[in-house]
């Protein structure tokens, strides 16, 4: 299985990586591509978002290796941004590749959960010149529980 990591203060283009993934192979059918943007919810100006580099990496490897031994998948891509970002900008990108959709899309979602409350992130929400340190929400930690 191949697998791209990649943690950036740069935008991405989702069809570009989704070639990236897929080009050359015959044995995938399946690819689900999620991508998440920054809302403007509630007044936000902008989302900062710091992590710690080299150890998130290797904790976001380590949940691609676990999608791996969970469900029989043939690529993966996690992209992440960082820096200060806009609404409507890019912050996350995840495909799973895989023979059957299935195992495509129950990857995407384990590792979207993981990404939304347990990756090494650290979240600055600015609102009228104000920021606040934002923790996961506890509905996402309740979609995660799912996965223990």
């Amino acid at each position: 299985m191949t697998a791209r990591i990649s943690i950036q203060s740069e935008d991405f283009d989702i069809a570009a990586e989704s070639v990236a993934l897929t080009n050359g192979r015959t044995d995938i059918g399946a690819v689900v591509t999620f991508s998440g943007l920054v809302r403007a919810d509630d007044g936000l100006a902008s989302l900062t978002l710091e992590h710690y580099p080299g150890m998130t990496e290797r904790e976001i490897a380590r949940h691609v290796a676990e999608a791996q031994a969970r469900w029989p998948l043939l690529g993966v891509t996690v992209i992440h941004r960082i820096g200060k970002l806009a609404p409507g900008a890019r912050i996350v990108m995840v495909a799973v590749a895989a023979a059957h959709r299935a195992s495509a899309f129950e990857a995407a979602n384990f590792l979207m959960d993981y990404l939304k409350t347990r990756a090494p992130f650290w979240k600055l929400e600015e609102r009228a010149g104000k920021g606040e340190w934002v923790d996961a929400k506890a509905e996402d930690d309740d979609a995660a529980k799912r996965w223990e």
